[in-house]
């Protein structure tokens, strides 16, 4: 993907890193026309059954469709229930038997503020039926579909020369709005105007990493230069050995964080040499396991840490890496300072207590002042954000602080 015309709408400029400021599920799962307001740290709050699960899956949902995923991959992977459950219970077929989902976002950027939306028909076959971007006044891209019978839509997107729109079919499993990079020539200033939308687009959502920390995987050696860390962090033993060679500051920062919450002196955080067996009469692989340097008392391997602890560990190193230490597919073509991550932390205070917590927001809150990282988690304990700056609290299932779900239709929308 070339981004060109972002850098030519000013995108070096740090104020105009493409950002996800709002999510919209108008029809998902358990939410129906609802909105949300996406700050720089932004916790969901409430009962079990409200939907702030949801919340994270929808736009995680969007992250991998803006990656290039089929409906099928993006919807079902990450997603409880896998597509068919992402259809509101309430809602009733029209007169062909259709029922489907409806979800968007806005991305803030050079262009300035870009709308996504997007029709899923799941039942009762899983295919885009729907899909409108705009930005700067302007219908840049809208689809439809035409034909049920093809496994395609028809689209259309603004040109602004001599013909006004340039229309043809896309693939019906897929974002639409991701592959214009790929289909628009940029000879016009229409076309330039829709290629730094759509990327500005792209950019963000591909920023989009989820992270669900299982520390039942985190505690077994893994083989050294596996220096990636996945959304599970079973692999924080090869990252820690990665940043602790790599990014003296950070990794100080960490075992700062680390220290003032966990229990026990903490002289550091390293790893130890491991083996791996491979079988068959092959050698054993070379492999680390992270440590905790207890001082006086000597290394603390990580098998033998509590969840507590370990899921803190992972959340604190999300939170002071970045796109070249995390499994994110971000844009190649962007130096990391020019991106911004939006960390999904699903049960953030899972297994913590409120100090640990704090701790995170506030490694969370510096990551986000310099224009790093945005976070969106869920939380059980409101009170964990009491008196803590920048945060934006929306409660779920009762009194709001924030934007909640109204009325929505049952139907898919077919009109694009």
């Amino acid at each position: 993907m070339s981004i060109q015309p972002l850098r030519e709408a000013g995108h070096d400029r740090p104020d105009v890193r493409p950002t996800v400021t709002e999510l919209r599920l108008s029809a998902f799962k358990s939410h129906r026309g609802a909105a949300f307001a996406l700050g720089p740290l932004t916790l969901l709050t409430g009962g079990s059954g409200t939907g702030k699960s949801s919340v994270l899956e929808g736009l995680a949902a969007l992250g991998r469709l803006a990656c290039g995923a089929h409906l099928a991959e993006a919807f079902g992977t990450g997603v409880r229930g896998g597509a068919a459950a992402c259809v509101p219970q309430s809602a009733r077929p029209d007169a062909q038997g259709r029922r489907g989902l409806r979800i968007g976002c806005t991305v803030t950027g050079p262009v300035g503020p870009v709308r996504l939306d997007v029709a899923v028909q799941v039942e009762p076959t899983l295919r885009v039926v729907g899909e409108r971007l705009t930005g700067a006044g302007e219908t840049l891209l809208a689809t439809a579909l035409r034909d049920p019978a093809r496994p395609t839509v028809q689209a259309a997107w603004h040109t602004g020369g001599e013909v006004a729109v340039t229309r043809a079919p896309l693939p019906d499993d897929v974002l639409a709005s991701a592959l214009l990079p790929l289909r628009v020539a940029g000879r016009t200033a229409g076309q330039r105007l829709v290629l730094a939308a759509a990327e500005q687009l792209v950019v963000a959502l591909r920023g989009v990493f989820p992270v669900a920390p299982r520390p039942e995987h985190m505690r077994a050696p893994v083989p050294r230069g596996d220096g990636r860390l996945r959304a599970a962090c079973d692999n924080l033993s090869a990252v820690l050995a990665r940043t602790e060679g790599e990014c003296g500051t950070r990794h100080a920062a960490l075992v700062q964080a680390v220290r003032a919450v966990c229990s026990g002196p903490v002289a550091g955080l390293t790893v130890l040499p491991a083996t791996l067996p491979q079988g068959d009469g092959r050698a054993p692989l070379e492999a680390v396991i992270a440590a905790v340097d207890r001082g006086p008392l000597g290394m603390l391997p990580v098998d033998r840490l509590g969840d507590g602890e370990l899921r803190f560990v992972a959340l604190a190193l999300v939170l002071l890496t970045g796109p070249g230490v995390l499994d994110v597919d971000t844009s190649t073509e962007l130096l990391p300072a020019g991106q911004v991550l939006t960390v999904l932390g699903d049960g953030l205070d899972l297994g913590l207590d409120r100090g640990q917590v704090r701790e995170l927001l506030r490694l969370a809150g510096v990551a986000a002042g310099r224009g790093h990282i945005r976070l969106l988690g869920t939380v059980q304990d409101a009170a964990c954000a009491a008196g803590l700056g920048g945060v934006t609290l929306t409660r779920l299932g009762g009194e709001s602080d924030g934007l909640g779900a109204g009325a929505g239709g049952d139907a898919v929308d077919q009109s694009g």
